[in-house]
């Protein structure tokens, strides 16, 4: 065999290495990726949509879903403690919403027990009380249930130091901080709306509170004062600040002088 023929076979031979070990190589694929680590869950309650608040619940308004241990208050409900979950809670009202996914809460549900809505929802100690209301009163209808408010008592009072028998009208703040439970009949804002004009507001009280207000609904005219969001745990006003100087302003209405007091 001549030379030229053995290198001719020496590189044919070659190549075919070459393009068989391509070909394996081709053949393998990427390298495996790092395991995905698996956080611990469990099943707990949720709610299925949106609750609103006083809505009665239904076992269709939840369901369970995975929820890591680690995340997992202590009292959110397991399925492994209570499987029966679901249809136990049914016809419990809700005393503060849920959003959807939001785990239920037993402390955010009350059972009824026969009772209405309203004495359902208030908490231990408390009382439900209504007062008239109207736009001038209540804040033009920007007052909703869930809002905090001042309560103003305004009253006339013969003047007994001044010449003429003029009337002194004087306002003071006889509840601070009260949250409003209802406008009406209506203890949840519907639908988004921005104003409720309604004729009663049913206010969250102590029973000593109640009295007051009892009394003074017959002595003068009521106005709730809306309170703004990022005060609503400010401290309520003392009773030495609720005495404080009054500045009077003599005001002249069609020939007829009368005495306006304001609080400073």
């Amino acid at each position: 065999m001549n030379t030229a023929r053995i290198v001719v076979l020496a590189i044919a031979v070659g190549a075919g290495g070459v393009a068989l070990y391509l070909a394996s190589s081709s053949d393998q694929g990427p390298p495996p990726a790092a395991p995905i680590v698996q956080l611990p869950t469990m099943e707990v309650l949720v709610a299925k949509a949106d609750i609103a608040l006083g809505q009665s619940l239904a076992a269709g308004d939840v369901q369970w879903q995975s929820w890591p241990v680690s995340a997992a208050s202590a009292n959110v409900i397991r399925r492994s403690e209570r499987p029966e979950a679901a249809t136990q809670i049914a016809g419990s009202i809700a005393r503060s919403p849920f959003i959807a996914g939001e785990p239920i809460r037993e402390p955010k549900l009350v059972r009824t027990n026969g009772s209405g809505f309203m004495a359902a929802v208030l908490p231990a100690g408390m009382r439900a009380v209504s007062t008239e209301i109207s736009p001038e009163t209540g804040a033009g209808g920007f007052i909703l249930p869930n809002d905090r408010v001042d309560v103003i008592l305004s009253k006339r009072e013969k003047s007994t130091d001044r010449g003429g028998g003029t009337d002194v009208v004087n306002s003071e703040v006889i509840l601070s901080n009260i949250r409003v439970l209802a406008i009406d009949q209506a203890p949840k804002e519907k639908d988004g709306q921005n104003t409720v004009i309604g004729k009663t507001a049913t206010l969250e009280l102590k029973p000593e509170q109640a009295e007051m207000l009892a009394r003074s609904r017959q002595t003068g005219t009521l106005s709730l004062a809306l309170r703004a969001l990022v005060d609503a745990n400010a401290p309520e006003i003392q009773s030495e600040d609720r005495n404080a100087k009054r500045d009077s302003i003599n005001v002249v209405r069609y020939g007829v002088p009368t005495t306006t007091t304001t609080q400073k």
